[in-house]
């Protein structure tokens, strides 16, 4: 595995985010640095996913500024995308091509960070290698896309509601991925109604105006 080590910090600085026209949160601000956590909670359809989208660079905020590692100047969503991995609702794998074969892929766009098979195994994948996706259940369908996580060398993850759809021992397995990546100064700002192993992460509440909890 890699030994880089990240020394990324990020503010966000009273970020609004508007969709359809419409506002959907405003007052948006944070500070995260290097090991660091945060927890986006609130009711369906205050923004918690319209934020991580921001940050990944998929959305544009229509007010507010994001600032990379101190500078004066705002580095907008392009850049800080760049930096992050998001991890969405869709798994991002091929259905035709095996489970192997569908991380190879990342690992070739992004990487390596870690070997394909290496990222598959600490997901429990060995057995499920050379499947084809579209014939494992969704559970082991968002391991492996887990497993594209750790095969790209990014500071900063984004996982929306990550836990759904994964069993106990999985559940297991994705705290222990995070709790490795803050280790080596990377940093994970999640959207999630469920526990997840990020007990001493800050934690904002989306509903009109963003707060901190």
């Amino acid at each position: 595995m890699s030994k880089i080590t990240w020394t990324t910090a990020i503010e966000v600085r009273n970020l609004a985010c508007r969709r359809g026209g419409r506002p959907v949160f405003e007052g948006l601000s944070f500070n995260l640095s290097s090991c660091g956590a945060l927890v986006l909670k609130g009711p369906n359809g205050c923004g918690k996913s319209s934020t991580l989208r921001l940050l990944a660079g998929l959305l544009s905020a229509s007010a507010g500024g994001l600032y990379l590692n101190g500078s004066d100047n705002s580095a907008g969503t392009e850049e800080l995308g760049t930096n992050c991995h998001f991890y969405g609702h869709l798994t991002g794998l091929k259905t035709a091509m095996t489970v192997l074969e569908n991380i190879t892929f990342w690992a070739e766009l992004y990487g390596p960070a870690m070997a394909a098979a290496e990222a598959c195994g600490r997901m429990g994948l060995q057995k499920l290698l050379h499947l084809p996706v579209r014939i494992l259940s969704d559970g082991q369908r968002r391991r492996a896309s887990f497993a594209r996580l750790l095969v790209s060398d990014r500071p900063l993850w984004l996982l929306d509601e990550p836990s759904v759809g994964l069993d106990a021992s999985s559940v297991e397995r994705l705290d222990h991925l995070m709790a490795d990546h803050r280790a080596r100064g990377g940093m994970v700002i999640a959207a999630s109604h469920l526990g997840l192993g990020l007990g001493d992460a800050q934690v904002i509440r989306l509903g009109g105006e963003a707060k901190a909890a």
